[in-house]
């Protein structure tokens, strides 16, 4: 088992390496944040801070994006 670090540095970069690949996904499809976080059903804002790398999205958000943009969650978080 491996122990976390002190430092949360590698977890702001899992966060924003996500919300890069949502945002890659997104663009791909030629959807708007509008489109997805309406499709969603998702908050505005929600989606902006996920893509962007500063949300702490919960499963429920990702599992909503994933099956909208018809993606394997692993698509979303490998």
């Amino acid at each position: 088992m491996r122990e976390l670090p002190d430092e949360d540095g590698w977890l702001r970069s899992r966060q924003r390496q996500i919300g890069h690949r949502v945002q890659a996904i997104r663009q791909q499809q030629n959807l708007t944040q509008d489109a997805l976080y309406l499709a969603a059903r998702l908050d505005r804002r929600t989606l902006q801070h996920l893509e962007a790398g500063t949300g702490n999205p919960t499963m429920a958000t990702l599992l909503r994006i994933a099956y909208v943009l018809d993606v394997p969650l692993t698509d979303l978080v490998r």
